[in-house]
C-alpha cells in the first residue's frame, strides 16, 4: 500500500489507473491513461483496435507493468509492485475471450473446481460439497442459467454457455471487480441478449469492466462507456453522448 495515494478520488474507487504511460519498443500503447470506476458499476470500454484496450487490462491484472502512473485497487492497494497471482488473490478476476473450462468435466465439476478454498484441484473434485457450497452452486447455475446443463459436460455446451460457465466459474471465487474481454464475439443474437442481461445482474454486486467491439451489446448493457484512441481517453459516458461525439465518430465509429 502506499501512502501517497491520491485521497479523494482514489478512496472513492473500486479502481483508479491516473497517468498510466505503456511503451514497448517505442510505441505508447497507454498515454498517460486516466480511468475510475466506482463500487458496483458496469462500464464498457471500447475504442478502434491498438487503442489501449488490452494493454490497460493487462496492467491491472499484473500482466504488464507500466512505466508510469498510478493503479489503486479497493481505495489503497497499490497494484503496480503486485504479481498476476497476489491480483487474483486481491479479488480482480479476468475473463479471456476464448473461453477456457474443463471440457471433460461436467458443468459442476467446472464450478465446484472454481469455488474458493484452499484445497488442490484433486481434493476438491473428489471431496463431498458441503452444504453451503451445494448452495453456492445453484446459485451460480441460477445466475449463469445453465441448471438444465449442471451434468452436461463442458465441451457439449455451445459457444456461448461456455462463456457463461467461464464467467460463473469467475465469479465462484467471489472477486470484487470483474473485467471481461469481448463476451459477445461468436455469439447468436439469443445468447449476446442474454449475455448482456447476465452481466447488468452481475453488476448489482461488483464492479464490472466490459472491452467490447459489438456496438448493438454495448448498448444493451446500459452502462457508462469509455472510449480510448491512442492510449487515452477520448470520451466518455452515456452510450447516446459516445456516438454523437464528434472525434469518436471520426476515429472509430465512422469506420
Amino acid at each position: 500500500m502506499n501512502a501517497h495515494a491520491p485521497a479523494t478520488a482514489a478512496a472513492a474507487s473500486i479502481l483508479y489507473l491516473d497517468d498510466v504511460t505503456v511503451s514497448f519498443d517505442g510505441f505508447r500503447a497507454l498515454n498517460k491513461l486516466s480511468f475510475y470506476l466506482v463500487p458496483g458499476e458496469l462500464r464498457a470500454v471500447i475504442g478502434p483496435n491498438g487503442a489501449g484496450k488490452t494493454t490497460m487490462m493487462d496492467v491491472i491484472t499484473g500482466k504488464t507493468r507500466p512505466d508510469s502512473g498510478e493503479v489503486f485497487f479497493a481505495g489503497n492497494v497499490d497494484l503496480t509492485h503486485l504479481d498476476e497471482a497476489a491480483i487474483a488473490n486481491l479479488g480482480i478476476g479476468r475473463k479471456f475471450q476464448k473461453p477456457t473450462v474443463f471440457e471433460t468435466q461436467t458443468v459442476d465439476d467446472n464450478l465446484r473446481l472454481a469455488l474458493r478454498d484452499k484445497r488442490g484441484v484433486l481434493a476438491s473434485l473428489f471431496s463431498r460439497t458441503s452444504a453451503a457450497q451445494a448452495e453456492r452452486l445453484d446459485e451460480l447455475l441460477l445466475t449463469i442459467g445453465l441448471a438444465d446443463q449442471r451434468t452436461t459436460l463442458a465441451g457439449l455446451l455451445s459457444h456461448g454457455q461456455k462463456q457463461w460457465l467461464e464467467i460463473g466459474m469467475l465469479l465462484a471465487q467471489e472477486p470484487q471487480l470483474l473485467l471481461v474481454d469481448e463476451p459477445a464475439a461468436g455469439m447468436t443474437d439469443a445468447e449476446t441478449e442474454a449475455t448482456a442481461r447476465l452481466l447488468r445482474a452481475i453488476a448489482k454486486d461488483r464492479s464490472v469492466v466490459i472491452v467490447e467491439h459489438d456496438m448493438e451489446f454495448v448498448r444493451a448493457l446500459e452502462a457508462k462507456v469509455t472510449v480510448l484512441h491512442e492510449g487515452s481517453v477520448l470520451a466518455e459516458g452515456s452510450m447516446e453522448h459516445v456516438q454523437n461525439h464528434p472525434r469518436v465518430i471520426e476515429v472509430y465509429l465512422g469506420r
